[in-house]
């Protein structure tokens, strides 16, 4: 069973939190843009771009594919600069002034400030796509004056960003670790029993539907540790740490492909450190070796 101490630690931290933004990134609206030159937040699919051999250094200046610039959209201030996001096509070349940098990389070549940047854009990004049309009545939607939000044009239906609550869960069995592994995941990387909330369900249980459905394990004594904005598209990841009560392990989700406890001094390839999966882990290593 693992120290309760583990019940205290500090989450907020992690990239793509908003903490990680203090003291570099003022969230604003889109109808709030001063105007003047300012840094651009460059998004291609996945990738954000800096300047090349300048990982921290955003560009400034004109928007660097200037066809796209009456598309960009005001997002704060960076550094005290006008920050504004584009979305650029995957077919368009940026000039080789440009560096791409993988926002899910295993590992991450931008600063946790920069990528938590990159992870607001991509969030607003797919809350515009997907908030084009009601979804009462398929009207077209404009943005409400001094908000994300929008309205319908046709039945006067306000919207809002929609974020996708979500678990994840550290199962402990004395020294072991419950860990699971997706078949479409990096080679041998295993990660935690994890899934989206469920209509009427608490986010206990929710941890709790999610283990036995997918692994066939019941838990018990689930705590609440901290969360993660989770940009991939738009999910916060709820992150707990429960204790084995019972069953043995059996796949009865198909997204799965395998699962099993491991020691935590043998532990398979994991996921990336900018995780919540991974801090978990991390944490409850250390705990569980005291």
């Amino acid at each position: 069973m693992l120290n309760q101490s583990l019940c205290a630690m500090d989450i907020s931290a992690l990239p793509f939190n908003r903490t990680c933004l203090d003291g570099y990134f003022e969230l604003a609206i889109p109808d709030k843009d001063p105007g003047g030159d300012g840094v651009w937040v460059l998004l291609q699919g996945m990738c954000m771009f800096t300047l090349r051999g300048m990982p921290e250094q955003l560009p400034s200046g004109e928007c660097p594919v200037p066809p796209l610039a009456g598309s960009a959209l005001y997002l704060g201030q960076w550094q005290k600069k006008p920050c504004r996001l584009v979305e650029v096509p995957g077919d368009t070349l940026l000039p080789a002034t440009m560096e791409p940098h993988h926002l899910r990389a295993a590992e991450q070549t931008l600063s946790a400030p920069l990528s938590s940047l990159g992870g607001i854009g991509l969030m607003i990004l797919h809350w515009e796509s997907t908030s084009r049309y009601c979804g009462h009545c398929d009207g077209k939607m404009e943005r409400l004056a001094g908000e994300w939000g929008k309205f319908c044009l046709q039945c006067g239906n306000h919207h809002f960003p929609r974020i996708h609550p979500c678990v994840i869960g550290l199962i402990v069995r004395g020294n072991q670790l419950l860990l699971v592994r997706k078949g479409d995941w990096a080679t041998g990387r295993y990660g935690l029993v994890a899934g989206f909330v469920e209509f009427g369900e608490s986010l206990e249980e929710a941890m709790a539907r999610e283990a036995l459905e997918e692994t066939g394990i019941s838990i018990t004594n689930t705590r609440y540790l901290g969360s993660q904005s989770w940009p991939f598209p738009s999910q916060l990841m709820c992150g707990f740490v429960a204790d084995y009560a019972g069953g043995d392990i059996e796949l009865r989700d198909q997204e799965l492909c395998a699962a099993d406890w491991y020691r935590v001094d043998q532990l398979p390839p994991l996921p990336p450190s900018r995780s919540i999966a991974r801090y978990l882990i991390d944490r409850a290593s250390q705990l569980i070796n005291r």
